[in-house]
């Protein structure tokens, strides 16, 4: 009888230990499946509002002559390399532009890159710092 008391006593402590570890085991997951259903749902919006951007910069455009403004600024450097002796003054021109401050060229680069609706150009105006 002792021997069935203590029996029944260390099962039920193992079926108590078992129950929690089971327990513990399905709210770790539980917490990983909504951590991944948060990420999930973070990584969306950050998706959408991106392409909303996009979209907002498209509509804009469609009114505005900036698009065209730096379009043609752009091109005079080109058509000039390809005049004789404009590629002098192309060359200085853009040396001059290299020793601006960063953050002007930076501003430059982010104008360009609002005006087109192209957020993902800018890391290649970014300097590289080695």
């Amino acid at each position: 009888m002792i021997f069935t008391a203590i029996f029944g006593a260390i099962s039920q402590l193992a079926s108590t230990w078992l129950t929690g570890k089971i327990k513990t085991s399905e709210a770790i997951t539980e917490m990983k499946v909504a951590k991944a259903k948060s990420d999930a749902a973070i990584m969306e919006k950050r998706v959408s509002a991106e392409i909303d951007w996009d979209l907002s910069a498209i509509e804009g455009a469609s009114t505005s002559w900036k698009d065209e403004w730096l379009l043609l600024l752009f091109s005079i450097p080109l058509i000039m390399a390809f005049v004789p002796g404009g590629e002098v003054h192309v060359q200085h021109g853009f040396d001059v532009l290299a020793t601006m401050p960063e953050w002007y060229q930076i501003s430059l680069g982010a104008m360009v890159a609002a005006s087109f609706g192209m957020r993902n150009i800018m890391p290649f105006f970014k300097k590289d710092k080695k």
